[in-house]
């Protein structure tokens, strides 16, 4: 087991002045290491390129979620599971950390488990996780980045301006003038991107966007609900909402229902995932499809090739989004 440089763990752990137990319990992610010697060594590892080869793995593909939303994140389990099936591999999943990354603890853990390679569906890994990673040999990728990761990241993601940019303007050709879009969070790339779509169809229509008509929030029903709730309660209330997802979408359907509104008679609903509930609301929902399953395929193969030692050409897949017209969007009611 030696650097890059020529450097074999013995010689990392001399110059760090340990043993070389305790230069192995740092690389295999063992918890009985101080936090202070374990930075400590963490450093001279980085500092010197060392990459672990040869040790035996686990059969496995770790895919690691901040939650578990049963609507979304089956389709990109399934995903995973397929390619991971074909080649003989299991897949553990792991649920850690929050939007943005996985929780400190989760990096030690996954050393110990030395699995094949990882999936995360993450905005990005900080850059001490990503060297750990890639000092042990532990393949990984992204998949749907939340965010805006480092181009030396391995990632899956979707075309979410094209995808807000067809759902706005999908509505404008219905005949709408008044258009709220309602969205994730603020610090999220698919968040913003998915409104800089809608701001971009509107803008190309010459048609005015009131700031109060944007929201942020979160990507689930109650979110959508609230927001939903403010918007229809004005005097100018939008005639049509795009949410930023299906289970948004859901929230703004009902908050529609509790003042009297009839969707889409009174108004019109636009969702993103295409998730399989939006085929059985009523009316069923017109969305944009966001090919989940397969950002978790593309994903689990590119962990895989990776961890073959094949050339990889392009680190970044944005995939197609394609918009699905259903029920919940029709012309505006004279």
């Amino acid at each position: 087991m030696a650097a890059r440089s020529g450097v074999t763990l013995a010689e990392i752990a001399a110059e760090a002045g340990v043993s070389l137990s305790t230069m192995s319990k740092v690389l295999n992610g063992h918890a009985d290491v101080a936090a202070s010697t374990r930075a400590r060594l963490e450093e001279h590892l980085t500092r010197h390129g060392y990459q672990r080869r040869g040790a035996q793995r686990a059969e496995t593909i770790e895919l690691v979620f901040h939650e578990l939303e049963p609507t979304w994140s089956m389709e990109v389990i399934e995903g995973v599971e397929d390619v991971a099936q074909q080649a003989g591999l299991s897949v553990v999943l792991t649920v850690s950390g929050d939007r943005h990354s996985p929780a400190p603890d989760w990096i030690d853990g996954v050393l110990r488990r030395r699995p094949l390679g990882v999936v995360l569906v993450f905005s990005d890994l900080a850059t001490p996780h990503r060297e750990k990673l890639r000092s042990r040999g532990v393949r990984f990728a992204i998949v749907d980045p939340a965010g805006d990761p480092a181009p030396d990241v391995p990632s899956v993601g979707s075309a979410n301006w094209s995808g807000g940019l067809a759902a706005t303007r999908h509505l404008i050709e219905l005949g709408h003038r008044r258009i709220a879009a309602i969205t994730g969070p603020e610090d999220m790339m698919c968040s913003l991107a998915r409104v800089d779509g809608y701001r971009s169809a509107m803008n190309a229509a010459n048609l005015p966007i009131d700031p109060d008509w944007i929201r942020f929030g979160d990507f689930h029903p109650t979110g959508g609900e609230a927001h939903a709730s403010e918007l229809l309660a004005r005097a100018d209330r939008p005639t049509a909402i795009f949410a930023g997802s299906d289970l948004q979408a859901l929230g703004v359907i009902s908050a529609a229902a509790a003042q009297g509104l009839n969707v889409p008679g009174d108004l019109s609903v636009v969702g993103y995932d295409d998730i399989a509930l939006a085929r059985w609301l009523s009316p069923q929902l017109t969305t944009v499809h966001q090919p989940l399953r397969r950002m978790g395929e593309e994903a689990a193969r590119l962990v895989m090739r990776l961890a073959a030692g094949e050339s990889v050409d392009t680190l970044r897949m944005d995939l197609a989004t394609h918009l699905v017209v259903r029920g919940s969007t029709a012309p505006p009611a004279p």
